[in-house]
């Protein structure tokens, strides 16, 4: 006979995530960052930086969205978000803001060149 199953510490469970973010919610993070905002680091990782904290400042060497990064560790996007307002408190990390659409070159011209440089 087995009782419910009970999610080891590394599966995501309640208190593990409590333990990331220090009691801490999102809240004060979602108004700095958005699941689109790409994240850079600034410096390497840190020998006192807490493992996600660390993965993260590693993983970003090259722009990555905060939903990537999200899927990458395994944890929720709120969680994510605590931990890189830490970083960008600390200076390890950068956020940068999306790229809008409007500023992309227009699609019909992408497409004339390749066009253009098909018949070449």
């Amino acid at each position: 006979m087995s009782g419910p199953r009970r999610l080891d510490w590394g599966e995501g469970s309640p208190e593990r995530l409590y333990v990331l973010t220090g009691g801490r919610s999102g809240s004060a993070a979602r108004e700095q960052l958005d699941l689109v905002t790409l994240i850079v680091s600034r410096s390497s990782p840190d020998p006192a930086l807490q493992p996600e904290q660390a993965a993260i400042v590693r993983m970003c060497g090259y722009p990555l969205s905060v939903a990537e990064i999200s899927a990458y560790l395994s944890l929720p996007a709120s969680v994510v978000m605590v931990l890189l307002v830490d970083l960008l408190a600390d200076g390890r990390v950068e956020a940068r803001p999306p790229i809008p659409a409007a500023s992309l070159p227009d699609a019909e011209l992408l497409e004339a060149v390749m066009h253009g440089l098909q018949n070449l």
